[in-house]
């Protein structure tokens, strides 16, 4: 697949690499790698946008999101950080400061590069080549599915830096690895190894080598994207719904109500059923959902 088949161009990206290594898989590559791929503000309202347009074009059914150079993501910039608390100091002290524009100090609702608190429609897996840490676990905790490289470490060191890790990463730590393992993370700066976050259940796999990352990641990619795109946007939904919410039921009927006669109606379903009659692959048209 290249960018010419796409049916819309996204909007512009400076701090990510766009690419698409197999049909229907969009590759997001941070890059920032002097930086650890830490990110400033603009880069996650940049992200957002991203996401929103990847979630709208139709020839496209999961993200894989990974980072350049050593570090998935080192988290926010905190050298950002350090000039815009000088700011604040200063404009307290009764100096006349000019500071951006207030879209560029906060992050948008979606979250650390609109992924960690994202609702969002399809889904993203996180191919973790490196560091992921504070900003940069949260993102892969708010992702789909997730494949760490044998090199790639995880913590959450915000505490360590007098602030804590306010995008969505506490809540979702505690329901896949349970609230001592999270506590343990958040509260005393351990960081957690590639083979240790699986042992926790935090990631689905660990690649073979450093090296077959970003091609198992892919690979995994590719099965999604082989079946209905109706059928995984509403699947994703579904358990979405049943981690973040309260009530298994709830969550299974605010999944029917939304999609189900939607899906049942789609040509994805009719075309599902008379391949699975008459023994052939099923050739899925874009999902209207």
């Amino acid at each position: 697949m290249t960018s010419t088949e796409l049916s819309t161009q996204p909007p512009p990206t400076p701090t990510y690499i766009l690419s698409y290594p197999a049909d229907y898989v969009l590759l997001i590559t941070i890059n920032r790698p002097k930086a650890m791929n830490s990110l400033p503000y603009a880069s996650h309202w940049e992200a957002d946008a991203l996401l929103h347009w990847f979630d709208r074009e139709p020839s496209l059914r999961i993200a894989v999101l990974t980072g350049a150079g050593k570090a998935f993501c080192a988290g926010q910039d905190l050298i950002e950080q350090r000039d815009l608390t000088n700011l604040r100091e200063r404009a307290a002290k009764g100096e006349k400061v000019k500071f951006p524009e207030r879209q560029l100090l906060t992050h948008p609702t979606s979250g650390f590069m609109g992924v960690s608190r994202r609702a969002g429609k399809k889904p993203v897996i996180a191919a973790v080549n490196g560091w992921a840490m504070g900003g940069g676990f949260e993102i892969c905790l708010g992702c789909d599915m997730i494949v760490a490289s044998p090199k790639a470490t995880f913590g959450l060191p915000e505490a360590m830096r007098g602030l804590y890790a306010g995008a969505g990463g506490l809540s979702r730590l505690v329901r896949l690895a349970g609230i001592t393992i999270a506590s343990e993370v958040a509260m005393s700066g351990r960081f957690l190894s590639a083979d240790e976050a699986a042992r926790y259940l935090i990631v689905n796999k660990v690649s073979k080598t450093h090296e077959s990352l970003l091609p198992e990641a892919i690979e995994l990619a590719s099965k999604v994207a082989s079946l209905s795109p109706d059928s995984i946007i509403v699947t994703r939904h579904g358990l979405r719904q049943s981690w973040e919410s309260g009530s298994v039921e709830r969550a299974s009927q605010e999944t029917e109500l939304r999609y189900g006669t939607a899906l049942r109606e789609g040509e994805n379903l009719g075309i599902g059923l008379r391949a699975f009659a008459d023994k052939k692959a099923p050739k899925w048209v874009p999902s209207k959902l």
